[in-house]
């Protein structure tokens, strides 16, 4: 994987996250380690060495003595991002110094300093999270994940086209369908919002399948299902903590059965894990921020160094497939004027 005959170069922001610095370095060490790229480490040197000297492994570290709290207020952290870890990470995007910035620490003081340090691509208003849920057949797109809790009709649309060119781009999905979530499948359905989007969305360069709701999500109806980054949150949480309820549920059912319950368990344990495998998501690791001149991943505040790993793979790929130039030509006016694709 390269970018112009190099490796890509990913800058980490080494300080954000409940587990930093130690679980992003670890991450990084297996990014380096599995040839993502060439890992650049932004945060406290001090801090950051010894790990690598425990790893037994040499990165690059770019010394940023401060680190963003992660119940920062965005604007707060945008005015002291100077020399914090994840507002140095992102200058060296913009900077052409890095090729792509990853971070798990305040999401919405990486939209911040993201938005004003790189700005946005030329035919967007606002860029959106996207979000891959695990489907039954692959995986499913959803933005926003909360980076615009209100919207306007139009940016439901640009939605909609970034994330079909980030579906075809680094899902590898040749026409991806996307849709609207609202409550009810038919088009008169849904609040005002909606169906001005939705009527938008029918003239856009995507194949727009119209309305699902919310149990469509995971049953692959849709490739790239757009909404407001309230509701795309509120997605996103409640999904989080039926998956995580429902893994208790089996683990404390099994724990308090007989014998031979345990051993069917222990006969179905491979199945379990495969299952675990699809849903986990370490082997999603974070969520593009779509819609920036600079490809920047954010990861969840409590990522793991696997996680961060996969990570660090997205936005290696993101570089590779060239997904903020896919975004620019599709968004062009001409474009947008375009009909639906056939």
């Amino acid at each position: 994987m390269s970018v112009n005959g190099r490796p890509p170069r990913i800058a980490i922001d080494a300080m954000g996250g409940d587990n930093a610095p130690a679980e992003i370095v670890a991450g990084a060490v297996l990014a380096q380690r599995d040839g993502l790229g060439q890992m650049i480490l932004v945060g406290d040197e001090a801090r950051i060495r010894p790990l690598l000297v425990q790893q037994r492994v040499s990165l690059e570290v770019v010394h940023a003595p401060d680190a963003i709290a992660m119940d920062a207020l965005p604007a707060l952290a945008l005015r002291g991002s100077v020399r914090s870890s994840l507002g140095v990470a992102v200058d060296y995007v913009r900077d052409g110094k890095a090729d792509a910035a990853v971070s798990a620490g305040n999401s919405g003081a990486f939209l911040a300093i993201a938005l004003v340090r790189l700005r946005t691509i030329a035919g967007i208003a606002r860029p959106a999270i996207a979000v891959v849920f695990p489907g039954k057949r692959g995986p499913v797109i959803v933005l926003d994940g909360g980076a615009n809790v209100d919207c306007r009709p139009e940016w439901l649309v640009q939605f909609g086209v970034m994330g079909s060119a980030y579906a075809r781009a680094v899902l590898g999905i040749a026409r991806p369908k996307v849709a609207i979530i609202s409550n009810g499948e038919e088009r008169v359905k849904g609040n005002a919002q909606t169906m001005e989007a939705a009527a938008l969305l029918e003239r856009a360069p995507i194949d727009f399948i119209g309305n699902v709701e919310g149990k469509d999500v995971f049953f692959n109806v849709a490739d790239v299902i757009v909404t407001d980054g309230f509701v795309g949150n509120v997605m996103l949480k409640l999904s989080e903590g039926a998956a995580k309820l429902i893994g208790d549920i089996v683990v404390e059912e099994i724990a308090s059965s007989g014998p031979l319950t345990k051993l069917g368990a222990l006969l179905v344990r491979p199945a379990l894990r495969r299952v675990r495998h699809k849903i986990d998501y370490d082997n999603y690791g974070g969520a593009p921020l779509l819609g920036l001149r600079g490809n920047c991943i954010v990861a969840h505040g409590r990522a793991n160094r696997f996680a961060v790993r996969s990570a660090i793979r997205l936005a290696a790929a993101e570089v590779r497939e060239d997904v903020v130039g896919r975004i620019g030509e599709l968004v062009r006016p001409q474009n947008l004027r375009e009909a639906p694709v056939s």
